[in-house]
């Protein structure tokens, strides 16, 4: 049993799940960057079109074989119970902003979620947020699983934050803050990266030239954040640096509260009748 004082954590990451985030995310690295990679007369670039889709079945694979190591390695009744109550709510406020600037007001509680869950706990709420956000607003197709992992990774990150058992107040709103900031940046960048490769080729200054080598794909992809992203990014990172800075003390407080009532590291027992 958690003590007042102390953080409960509803999913600690044994050797498996390490394993399991490692390889998904060597893979999720090998699926966003290979157009940076691949040399100019590889099969990959003779191949550009298809590469994506199968990059993408291979990621929905991974993400779910995760979330099950997971799942395994300590998620019991009620972090599930905690699971699908935020997944639920973040699944509820993307909506609120869809289409408007990038307001999505659901990453400022995926970054409190995993912050006060931990990092093994925030990849599983992260994708599955995602998912069933994608359910609820019918946006579902091949940017799906890159959505997910990106959200896993970015809910996650919050986890692995320094001081989550000493740092309280302002300075960790304001981490969480600078944070949420930054890592708003990194989830649209990844995005990008995962719709980049689709372009037609040599059809502008900013699609896919894998002739040109890394260095000037990687200039073209740049061009292509700045043209096409870069407002979204930038409400999407406001958006969730306010809501944390108003709303994330509140929040906060309440997640650990619920966290040690849940006693998520105590086993689910029953009294015999008649006790």
């Amino acid at each position: 049993m958690s003590g007042p004082g102390r953080q409960a954590r509803p999913v600690r990451l044994g050797p498996r799940s390490v394993a399991a985030l490692v390889l998904v995310g060597a893979v999720g690295v090998a699926a966003l960057g290979w157009p940076f990679l691949a040399l100019p007369d590889s099969q990959v670039n003779a191949h550009a079109q298809d590469a994506p889709w199968l990059f993408t079945g291979l990621l929905m694979l991974l993400v779910a074989v995760v979330a099950a190591t997971i799942s395994e390695s300590g998620l019991g009744p009620k972090a599930v119970a905690m699971l699908g109550v935020l997944a639920a709510t973040g699944a509820a406020l993307r909506p609120i902003g869809a289409g408007t600037a990038g307001l999505e007001p659901m990453f400022f509680l995926m970054v409190l979620s995993g912050r006060v869950l931990g990092p093994g706990f925030g990849f599983v709420l992260g994708s599955v947020t995602m998912f069933a956000s994608a359910l609820l607003t019918g946006g579902v197709g091949p940017w799906l699983p890159f959505q997910m992992l990106s959200m896993g990774w970015f809910t996650m990150g919050a986890g692995l934050l320094p001081g989550a058992e000493r740092l309280r107040g302002r300075a960790e709103v304001a981490l969480l803050a600078a944070y949420g900031f930054l890592a708003a940046f990194a989830y649209g960048t990844l995005m990008n990266m995962a719709g980049w490769p689709y372009l037609p080729r040599d059809t502008s200054t900013i699609s896919p030239a894998p002739e040109l080598g890394p260095l000037a794909n990687l200039a073209r992809f740049a061009a292509y954040c700045v043209a096409t992203s870069l407002g979204w990014d930038l409400g999407r990172a406001i958006v969730t640096v306010v809501l944390t800075i108003a709303l994330g003390p509140a929040v906060l407080k309440a997640l650990r509260r619920a966290t040690r009532r849940a006693a998520f590291e105590s086993p689910v027992t029953f009294d015999a009748p008649g006790r």
